[in-house]
């Protein structure tokens, strides 16, 4: 009971999340210095999609000449048989899951089942945690039925959790890749001038961009590994397109596709397409930028402005003790 008593001390409780914020700054501070360059695992993941490709490419010759079979990739995990066995893809049904995993990174089936049990996983969890929490532990003198409420709370927020964390990794991916964009634009156009087929431009931009946007240079590899074993390179970019999920890749894609289909220059609408990708660029910083002093007036107030009195009127109060103390 001593213990039960202490881990739910208020004050602990304080003490504990304060050690957890410190702890965090100090990680996030002292990560960049010691991590590593991921680029070369990355691109070996890629890899592997490469050769399920060619390896799918093969079995559609070999299907082809035997006149029959059939291609499907499938997962036998833990999370694939319980989805199976309840039938979780049907009950928690989302049309739109494969392009949002896509566009956070995650490609193949195994985390198409992933994100369906941890759906139908985590809002039990949740709700039971809370639970225990507020009928066991400590009520925070609320009544029974306020803590029910927020025990669906808990089960609403487990529900749309996976939900919430995909579209996180998604925006930061996407930030990585518009962010680096404009400059791989410059490179592949120059490499198209240059005499280079788009395949061996674009392998070569995934090479050099890497430094910069380790996410893009995983996309563009495996552009050209789709441009290589699809039936056609327009499926590719397409599939860059929903991958990306950015009006301005999305843009590029589209005159590679009007390029390929029609004949015209390809180096003359990637030059149109880079001077647009780096003004879209620029503008989102000019808005950035533009928001900033809203952003800051709750810092300055909350923050800035107590110092600020402190030390302005800091030792005219401690003279007017001085003063006071004398007088008495």
């Amino acid at each position: 009971m001593n213990l039960l008593k202490t881990l739910t001390d208020p004050d602990n409780l304080l003490a504990l999340f304060v050690a957890i914020v410190c702890f965090a700054t100090i990680v996030t501070i002292a990560t960049p210095m010691i991590t590593r360059s991921t680029l070369e695992t990355r691109l070996k993941s890629v890899s592997s999609r490469r050769e399920e490709l060619r390896r799918k490419s093969r079995e559609a010759l070999a299907v082809k000449s035997n006149g029959g079979g059939t291609l499907r990739h499938a997962d036998e995990g833990l999370y694939k048989k319980v989805v199976d066995r309840l039938q979780l893809s049907r009950l928690l049904e989302d049309p739109k899951v494969v392009e949002k995993l896509a566009q956070a990174g995650f490609r193949g089936p195994r985390p198409v089942s992933t994100f369906y049990f941890f759906r139908f996983i985590l809002p039990f969890a949740f709700a039971v945690t809370t639970a225990l929490y507020l009928f066991l532990v400590n009520d925070f003198g609320m009544p029974a039925m306020n803590r029910v409420v927020v025990c669906f709370v808990g089960l609403t927020l487990g529900y749309y959790a996976p939900n919430i964390y995909i579209s996180n990794v998604a925006q930061k991916r996407r930030e990585s890749i518009v962010g680096a964009f404009p400059d791989s634009l410059d490179l592949l156009l120059i490499c198209v001038e240059s005499g280079m087929s788009i395949e061996a431009a674009i392998q070569k931009v995934s090479q050099e961009i890497g430094g910069t946007s380790i996410e893009l240079a995983e996309e563009l590899t495996l552009l050209t590994a789709e441009i290589s074993y699809l039936p056609e390179r327009r499926m590719a970019y397409e599939g860059l397109a929903m991958r990306t999920n950015h009006p301005g890749i999305r843009s590029v894609t589209t005159a590679m596709i009007q390029a390929e289909r029609y004949g015209t220059p390809l180096g003359s609408a990637l030059r149109v397409m880079a001077k647009e990708n780096r003004d879209m660029r620029l503008a989102h910083a000019e808005k950035k930028a533009a928001q900033l002093p809203a952003k800051l007036t709750v810092p300055m107030i909350l923050f800035f402005l107590p110092v600020l009195f402190i030390v302005i009127l800091g030792p005219a109060v401690i003279k007017v003790q001085d003063m006071v103390a004398q007088n008495h």
